[in-house]
């Protein structure tokens, strides 16, 4: 292994690069390929699959998994069971990193993380989705509410348990209020699937 130099080390602090991020992130940055492969070398990056690397030194929390989905693949949305472990709502663990990608967009393959990958499409795209990051990785996130209502859409897949127990703690913890779920619902057509259930909340 090459001992770092203080030029390589300094160049990728001033990159302001993110824990996880690609070659072409790397070059935009101002590091072009021949660099980071050095760096590699030196132990300053490493390679987490194909044509994904991570910074050695960054922190590592316990999104650390989610941040390099995220990194691997931009237009993935985190949504179900790994959107619950994010807005700390019910006590779903769920293995892996749970996300939706557009229809028609080829699904990311990562050897390190084992992905539960749903498709999502038209106004389920946007709505109630917002930006936020994992280890400095733009993502994307369904919020709370959306969540809930998603969890009812995909119920055969995450567990009908699951789905009541998120829609029960979303509102009793207050992450949500009746009126965002509806929504929700009606924008991702999934009206039926909640209505009678805030029909009980209301009387």
């Amino acid at each position: 292994m090459l001992e770092p130099t203080a030029t390589d080390a300094q160049r990728l602090r001033d990159a302001d690069l993110p824990a996880f991020f690609r070659p072409q992130d790397a070059e935009a940055a101002g590091i072009p390929y021949g660099q980071l492969r050095r760096m590699e070398e030196a132990g300053l990056v490493a390679r987490e699959g194909w044509g994904l690397y991570w910074q050695t030194d960054a922190d590592i929390t316990q999104h650390h998994s989610v941040a390099a989905v995220c990194a691997r693949a931009p237009n993935a949305i985190v949504s179900l069971i790994t959107a619950l472990r994010v807005h700390d709502i019910g006590t779903q663990l769920g293995y892996g990193v749970w996300i939706a990608v557009p229809h028609g967009e080829r699904a990311p393959s990562m050897d390190s993380v084992n992905l539960h990958v749903t498709r999502f499409s038209g106004p389920s795209l946007r709505y109630g989705v917002v930006d936020t990051e994992f280890e400095g990785v733009p993502a994307k996130i369904t919020t709370p509410a959306r969540t809930v209502v998603d969890c009812f859409r995909f119920r055969r897949r995450v567990g009908l348990e699951a789905a009541l127990e998120a829609f029960d703690e979303v509102l009793l913890e207050r992450k949500a209020t009746p009126d965002e779920i509806w929504r929700a619902a009606e924008a991702c057509r999934a009206r039926y699937l909640v209505e009678p259930l805030l029909y009980d909340r209301a009387r």
